[in-house]
């Protein structure tokens, strides 16, 4: 039985597949575009979190290295105590170290340098090794020789001072000898990031610089090597154990199985928002997927109606081009999932030097799995409502017809059906999210970007059709091209103004960073930080800062170190901590007391404690983490500091000023919480007018006169910042760059689509006598002011949503950075005006008869 006889008696899915296969068979001519949209935002979202479980997978089977034992108890501010040293003891061998921030100067005192101090012990390290250059034991490395301590540095140390392997510095009270470059330390991640060079010594020599002292901000360490066979489930119960028989030891906790905490989140969170906007880019390709489809069944109306005049049923011709569409999915979607496969393993070689633990690479089917389903989904979500108008074009129509160019709304079962597959696109999105507010947002953004963005369009079609009448021919032949029907002008407003407006948004919110690290906030922020400074020299610090900076603003506050442990009595453990306020349960926290409101706050709620309060202890919240807490006046916070658990009752909530970069606290808590307790004051010198060489004069005499204090300069943490800040944009700009591109495939895949009415629209105009140079002086004009347009609205958008996320995420003030305006203006006349003449040079060669004939 023939085909065409099956057609008209019982057709059937496999039927269907049949035709399907054997149209294919003249190659995918008009999917190039449909299969780089999905290969390319396949290969993004899988490749992203690849990366990611590659460096947590590393992080998981590494861990004993990384942390530097099988279990970590961290103490601030205190060693363990007698019991808390035979519990410890008695559960493997126990590595102890020290860490803490100091200042390393010259012999002479012309320099010095801030240092990461980190005090070993014999037994350091458990697991890994620590290689240093020359290559030396702990005794050559540490040991006391003629009353001089060894150290072994990071090499930053030597070339910021100008030092070599044997010269002398000076650390606290002590001398040290710098015997070896330290070219791998194992437990490095665990300890976190650190913004000055590390200065390794041995404990004994730390104690010998007389740099801990009471209330000192010192980190002990206890790393325990467990016996062998030991797994996760005994690592637990050791953990319970300790909580139970020392309930107020304050210690943190961690294990092998999560050696580096904050690295393990921050690669999450950026690999959300990687995956984010990789899934910009596979929603912007979207829009390709649809033109694509919407230009294929145009070319395919000849067969849609010979199949309809046949006695096909609707939903035959639906499975038939349903099934093309899906298996050239399949096929973009194997194309993105090899390169994701790859991505690892490039991702890794390139980051080993930054993050050894990610340089193995790794196959992870779940990235993988979920990569295809996105691409999959997004197929399906912009096909169907291409097939539906097909569909229900009678026979007659698509004869007589140019193509599917419709009026009105499709019918609801097609707009259900394309709904489906984007629901589900969009919950995905948000149930795997590290941070599910933020994916909603993403998932609302993009939403409303779709409905602004068909406004737009409409709002550009609407002005040209009611433009004044211009004489130039090319330019009302331009104005007509934006309004007319089949116009290209939805399709480039939609897929340019996504990945344009992306790109100002990151644009500006890495410009208004920029301006406050560099600009504004270096003028009213601080120029020292000083810590550790003890009680019994506060004074005489404070006189001798008087005397080498007379016009400085100095100002100092108490300071101690604690841990939340629990809210109203509730164990924080126990408690669903929403993510943006997290980070202050994250560790511990710098508290202090005050009798009066601090400067840099403005009490928001509640009211102050009398300056001789004596009542039960009190704390004064920040109100915008309280807010994020779900915390209110009345409320309980339990505090553990120095080994002992403090509670207080929130009095007040407070407005503080954290872009001043001045003394501010979380907690603030009532003077007599703490009385009697040991503890060492915070301090910042504020002096604009101070030169490089007066700065560098307070330095001297503050490490020359206090050698324990430990002296910030807050233009070199800036300038470090500002450093992260730019790595960091280049990694997002690189991202986005992924969406623009998705958007300039899916502007020539628009152009492309358009290309067979406007050879109709050169030919009959050629043959009113229009000349080639008119032709394409309109063009251009055209593509120029659908450019223009999505332009300005890419500005408008990305600057609202730039100012947002700079004014109300992150508090700071917002700039408007003019290059950006001229850099987005270019990149979308170039790219509109480009791609709209490269497709449009071979239309006007095309010859009028063939064409004619055809009309």
């Amino acid at each position: 039985m023939s085909d065409v006889s099956l057609v008209r008696s019982s057709p059937s899915l496999k039927l269907a597949l049949r035709f399907a296969l054997r149209e294919m068979r003249s190659g995918l001519s008009g999917f190039y575009i449909f299969l780089a949209c999905i290969a390319l935002g396949v290969a993004a979202i899988g490749g992203v979190n690849s990366v990611a479980n590659s460096v947590t997978a590393g992080i998981s089977t590494q861990g004993q290295s990384i942390l530097g034992g099988d279990i970590r108890f961290q103490l601030n501010q205190r060693e363990v105590n007698p019991d808390e040293h035979k519990f410890l003891e008695s559960k493997g061998r126990v590595a102890v170290s020290a860490n803490m921030r100091s200042m390393a100067r010259l012999a002479d005192g012309s320099d010095q340098s801030l240092v990461e101090v980190k005090a070993v012990d014999k037994a350091y390290p458990l697991y890994g090794s620590l290689e240093t250059a020359p290559a030396l034991d702990h005794a050559s490395l540490f040991d006391e020789e003629s009353g001089v301590y060894g150290a072994a540095v990071a090499q930053i140390f030597l070339d910021r001072l100008n030092l070599k392997i044997g010269d002398r510095v000076l650390l606290g009270s002590a001398t040290f000898e710098l015997r070896s470059v330290i070219v791998n330390e194992p437990d490095l991640l665990s300890d976190g990031f650190g913004f000055a060079p590390r200065f390794m010594v041995s404990l004994d020599g730390l104690e010998a610089a007389g740099l801990v002292q009471p209330g000192s901000l010192v980190d002990h360490t206890y790393k325990i090597a467990l016996p062998a066979g030991t797994n996760e489930t005994d690592i637990v119960a050791l953990r319970d154990e300790a909580q139970k028989q020392f309930p107020q030891a304050g210690w943190t906790i961690r294990s092998r199985s999560n050696a580096a905490p904050s690295l393990s989140a921050n690669i999450e969170r950026f690999s959300q928002f990687l995956t984010l906007v990789g899934l910009t880019s596979l929603i912007v390709g979207g829009v390709g997927v649809a033109n694509a489809v919407r230009a294929y069944l145009d070319g395919k109306r000849g067969v849609i109606a010979t199949f309809k005049s046949l006695g096909a049923p609707g939903w035959f011709v639906i499975a038939v081009y349903l099934m093309q569409i899906v298996i050239i999915a399949l096929l973009g979607i194997f194309i993105g999932l090899v390169l994701a496969a790859i991505i690892p393993y490039v991702a890794g070689y390139a980051l080993q030097g930054v993050l050894p633990i990610a340089s193995k690479g790794g196959f992870f089917p779940g990235a993988l799995l979920a990569a295809a389903v996105f691409g999959l989904l997004t197929t399906l979500a912009f096909a169907i409502l291409p097939l539906g108008r097909a569909r229900d074009v009678p026979a007659t129509a698509l004869f007589r017809e140019q193509g599917f160019e419709q009026k009105g709304w499709p019918k609801p079962v097609y707009i259900v059906a394309a709904v489906i597959p984007i629901a589900v696109l969009c919950l995905l999105a948000v149930v795997f999210a590290y941070d599910r507010r933020i994916a909603m947002i993403f998932v609302a953004a993009v939403a409303f970007s779709f409905v602004v963005l068909r406004a737009v369009s409409v709002l550009v079609q609407w002005l040209a059709r009611r433009s004044p009448r211009v004489r130039s021919t090319a330019l009302r032949l331009a104005i007509g091209n934006i309004h007319r029907p089949g116009a290209l002008t939805p399709s480039v407003v939609l897929s340019l103004g996504l990945g344009l407006t992306l790109l100002v948004t990151l644009a500006l919110i890495d410009g208004s960073l920029r301006q406050q690290l560099a600009g504004n906030l270096p003028e009213r922020a601080p120029n020292f930080f000083f810590v550790d400074i003890q009680n019994r020299d506060v004074d005489q610090f404070t006189a001798l800062l008087q005397g080498t900076s007379p016009n400085g603003k100095i100002v100092s506050a108490p300071m101690l170190r604690g841990r939340i442990v629990a809210f109203n009595g509730t164990d924080i453990t126990k408690l669903v901590i929403p993510p943006e306020g997290a980070w202050v349960l994250r560790g511990d926290r710098g508290i202090t007391y005050a009798r009066n409101v601090p400067e840099n706050s403005t009490l928001t709620k509640g009211t102050w404690w009398p300056a001789d309060y004596s009542g039960e202890p009190l704390v004064s919240f920040s109100a915008e983490e309280a807010e994020n807490l779900g915390l209110k006046i009345g409320d309980t916070v339990t505090v553990n500091v120095l080994g002992r658990n403090v509670t207080a009752r929130i009095a007040n909530f407070r407005q503080l000023q954290w872009e001043s970069l001045a003394i501010n606290f979380v907690m603030v808590f009532s003077p007599n919480t703490f009385a009697g307790a040991p503890h060492a004051w915070l301090a910042t010198l504020t002096d604009p007018t101070a030169s490089s060489q007066q700065e560098a004069l307070v330095m001297r005499e503050v490490t020359r006169s206090f050698p324990a204090v430990t002296t910030v300069r807050v233009k070199d943490a800036i300038t470090i910042a500002n450093e992260l800040v730019g790595q960091l944009a280049v990694a997002i700009r690189a991202a986005a760059s992924v969406a623009l591109i998705a958007s300039i495939l899916v502007l020539g895949g628009a152009l492309a689509a358009g290309n067979r009415a406007r050879i109709h629209d050169a030919v009959v105009l050629k043959t009113l006598g229009a000349t080639r140079r008119t032709l394409i002086k309109a063009f251009t004009l055209e593509y120029m002011l659908l450019g223009l347009s999505t332009a300005i609205f890419a500005l408008l958008a990305g600057s609202a949503a730039a100012w947002y996320v700079v004014v109300r995420v992150m508090t700071l003030s917002a700039s408007f950075q003019p290059q950006v305006a001229v850099m987005t203006l270019i990149v979308a006349l170039v790219l509109t005006v480009g791609f709209g003449l490269a497709g449009t040079w071979r239309i006007l060669g095309q010859k009028s008869a063939p064409i004619l004939r055809n009309l």
